[in-house]
């Protein structure tokens, strides 16, 4: 008998083939048989008419933190995530010292936007060297398997301490050093090393991530030290060739994988396509490197419960700002405070093009729409009411018990549509990511990408062409989990570790963003919940069942590729 038999369902394998209907069983954490299965299971789930694909593996995350105090790694959890990859960026909390924790934290809050508060109150530190930090992660079941890399900003404050925070050369002592640590984190289970070079990445003090302009040197010594995994990195390219022939001499001297991030910024719409270029070009010479691509818009969420809205830089916020949210509403209710501050303006210019750039700004409903039209914007609405967008943004802001979120599409949307977004994801170079699960909690929900990815794509566009159902389940499972080296998930094959969803294709959604004070300390942070995903099951357990956790937390530390 097996333990589980899943019958009847859609079944969506991972392979990109065609869906068919079948029976899987499962047994001791793997699939035992797929096809028209007439033995019984201790437990059966009727599928039929529901999709069965396989878990989804989220490539870029930020659960470095949560994932040491909490065994519900959410909200990853909630989407149909069965594995996730936390270190990106370079930026995480191992190796340290004890005395250097302090420059750790207040980089974590500054890159990814975690409180410090959250991360004083949440972080046990049962750890100094990065195997250990592993051992700790070991320690404690979870809802879904955690990978880890080793982040270049931790080596190098460990390694250099203020030295590192202030960006100075490394020395060829350092760099022997770092490289010696970071092929430490890979032998003890780390799936890679990642580093970040752009200017966005800062503590709350503006000083920019230790690792913004590390020397070829340094990447080099670390890279070729490795003896596996892969490299993840993030840069502005803002001198592109030579940035990119530099990442492209990384990857070809050490063998590694490399991954970028792939976006279209408003700055320079069309970089994009040059680095896209850049990567087909290095593939054809040799070089292994994949963009990494996210199926939707990166975009800031305006709301009064949150850190962003579109009066932040004017003086009537100023005034009320510290205040909790609950003695916010009084003030918000005024008709006079209302008068107010939407006769203001912010002082900031750049404070007004991020959220006062009113063209580029729309709501985004209970049913999110991440591929909005131009008519839907504030600026558009406003002119249909003849009213002014600030008294069309406010009155929007003040439903829902002034808990409403405005959408602020930054990097995706330079025109105003995905297709752009479409060529990135279909390239046979690139890869799905970017959802920062875990990080910017209190401005960018994206955890729900790998979601809104099936939902937009396969069902709701209208704006252009769809995808075929298989297509993208195969981006979000068998892909993403060859580029880790993951071979034992990822598809629907007997002898496969059992990770796998059961969907209910036509009521899949994410909800809204919403607000939660449930991190250590009594955090912050945005949320989305969905709908949909009948069943999640991970190592043959069932940790989600109808959008609710069951309790069990089979997942673990994975160490390595397999």
């Amino acid at each position: 008998m097996a333990d589980l038999i899943i019958r009847g369902g859609t079944i969506v394998d991972g392979t990109g083939t065609a869906p068919y209907e079948g029976d899987i069983a499962i047994t001791a954490r793997k699939i035992t048989e797929i096809g028209r299965i007439t033995g019984r299971g201790t437990e059966e789930i009727d599928a039929k008419g529901r999709l069965v694909t396989p878990g989804f593996i989220d490539l870029h995350t930020h659960y470095d933190a949560q994932v040491t105090w909490s065994s519900q790694v959410t909200p990853s959890s909630w989407n149909g995530v069965t594995t996730v990859l936390i270190g990106n960026c370079g930026v995480g909390f191992a190796p340290c010292l004890p005395e250097r924790r302090k420059m750790l934290v207040e980089l974590m809050e500054g890159v990814e936007d975690i409180p410090e508060v959250v991360l004083t109150e949440g972080l046990p530190w049962t750890w100094q060297s990065f195997p250990e930090f592993l051992d700790t992660l070991a320690s404690r079941p979870y809802d879904l398997d955690v990978c880890a890399q080793v982040p270049h900003a931790a080596l190098r404050v460990h390694v250099m301490g203020e030295r590192g925070a202030n960006r100075e050369p490394a020395t060829e002592a350092d760099r022997q050093e770092m490289a010696r640590l970071a092929a430490e984190g890979i032998r003890a289970g780390a799936i890679g090393f990642s580093t970040s070079r752009t200017l966005a990445h800062k503590t709350l003090d503006g000083r920019h991530i230790p690792t913004l302009k590390a020397e070829e040197s340094e990447l080099a010594t670390i890279a070729n030290a490795l003896g596996g995994g892969w490299m993840q990195v993030i840069s502005d390219f803002e001198d592109l060739d030579q940035e990119f022939a530099m990442l492209r001499r990384l990857a070809l001297s050490s063998g590694r994988r490399m991954t970028i991030s792939l976006l279209q910024r408003e700055q320079r719409p069309d970089a994009w396509k040059t680095i896209l270029g850049h990567i087909h070009a290095s593939n054809a010479a040799g070089a292994s490197i994949v963009g990494q691509v996210m199926a939707r818009p990166v975009g800031v969420m305006l709301g009064f419960e949150i850190s962003q809205n579109p009066f932040v830089g004017r003086p009537s916020w100023q005034a009320i700002a510290h205040l909790p949210f609950a003695e916010k509403l009084p003030h918000l209710h005024d008709p006079a405070f209302r008068a107010r501050i939407v006769a203001e303006q912010p002082a900031d210019p750049t404070v007004k093009h991020r959220v006062n750039t009113w063209e580029k700004i729309f709501p985004l409903g209970d049913r999110p729409d991440y591929e909005p039209a131009p008519e839907s914007s504030i600026a558009a609405q406003a002119a249909r009411q003849g009213r002014s967008p600030d008294e069309v943004a406010y009155d929007l802001l003040m439903q829902r018990g002034g808990r409403n979120i405005l959408y602020r599409p930054i990097i995706n949307y330079a025109a105003g549509d995905l297709e752009a977004v479409k060529t990135m994801m279909t390239d046979r170079h690139t890869i799905m990511g970017l959802g920062d699960g875990g990080a910017h909690v209190s401005i960018i929900c994206d955890a729900s990408a790998p979601t809104t990815m099936i939902t937009h794509w396969t069902r709701d566009r209208t704006r252009g062409e769809r995808l075929p159902i298989e297509w993208v389940i195969k981006r979000l499972s068998a892909d993403n989990a060859a580029a880790l080296g993951l071979s034992d998930r990822g598809t629907l094959k007997v002898g496969r570790k059992a990770d796998l969803n059961v969907i209910d294709h036509a009521r899949l959604q994410a909800h809204a963003p919403e607000v939660r004070y449930d991190l250590p300390a009594g955090g912050r942070r945005l949320v989305q919940t969905t709908e949909g995903y009948e069943a999640t099951i991970v190592s043959g357990q069932m940790v989600q069942r109808e959008g609710q956790a069951t309790g069990k937390l089979p997942g673990q530390l994975v160490r390595g590729t397999r």
